[in-house]
């Protein structure tokens, strides 16, 4: 959902710590959200899936699908390139309870602020097919903000969208598609880095995260698709407002 992943369980980790080294949970918060992107692929699998079996012996090209696949990777070349620039400088300043409840409370206005906007207009890219290459690149430069702890990246590319006119439910399955190639690539970046010398109870840690991740992301994006169909994302904007405004409240007292 669109309020931050990884902030969330920086702001955990704050509370009931995950006793192993920073090194390894660095790996951890990215690595286990492999399995919210496994629950993605197995929901969405026939509209991810770029081959057609009609005749067995000669699949075919979905060309819409291939299509949307083209406009994904233009959506990630933005991210890709200030990910591999300035991850480890995020990482080093950034990932501090204060930014997280920061990014939380700006992009929970910037929520509530897009849909009352939205009130008065007509989306006019309503489907995945609909989308141009210029809207997916524009998507993507809105994706380069969730490098901000807090952010979230499904909430950075469904405002974007939202702002250039794409319908909530296109949003939210365009930035699931979006999530997929971003997630591997950034899983791989975290484990070149700390290489793959995992003892038995790290393997299992992650093992154990990832698991949960993929029971409870396949829960929860059906949830959402079905909630958007008839809601906005605004309860969404009030609850990053919320959580945010905790967040600081608790540490400046701590």
């Amino acid at each position: 959902m669109p309020i931050s992943s990884t902030g969330h369980m920086l702001l955990v980790d704050e509370f009931f710590t995950l006793n192993r080294s920073d090194a390894f949970k660095e790996v951890f918060f990215v690595v286990i959200q492999l399995g919210a992107i496994l629950a993605v692929v197995a929901t969405f699998w026939k509209k991810m899936f770029p081959f057609q079996f009609s005749n067995p012996e000669q699949p075919v090209w979905k060309k819409d699908t291939v299509s949307l696949w083209l406009k994904v990777v233009v959506a990630c070349i933005p991210g890709a390139i200030v990910t591999v620039l300035f991850d480890d400088v995020i990482e080093a300043n950034l990932h501090t309870p204060v930014v997280i409840a920061l990014a939380l409370i700006l992009y929970g206005i910037a929520f509530i602020w897009i849909e009352t906007w939205n009130k008065r207009r007509v989306p006019h890219m309503n489907q995945l097919s609909d989308l141009t290459y210029r809207a997916a690149l524009l998507i993507g430069l809105f994706q380069v903000l969730s490098i901000i702890p807090g952010t979230s990246r499904s909430g950075a590319t469904i405002i974007g969208a939202l702002w250039i006119g794409v319908s909530r439910v296109a949003a939210a399955e365009f930035t699931f598609f979006l999530a997929v190639p971003v997630m591997f690539g950034l899983s791989a970046l975290k484990l070149f880095k700390f290489g793959f010398n995992f003892t038995g109870e790290e393997l299992l840690t992650l093992a154990v995260g990832m698991a949960v991740a993929f029971v409870i992301s396949a829960f929860v994006i059906r949830f959402l698709m079905g909630y958007i169909k008839k809601h906005d994302f605004k309860v969404f904007g009030w609850y990053r407002i919320v959580l945010g405004v905790i967040v600081l409240i608790m540490f400046a007292w701590r």
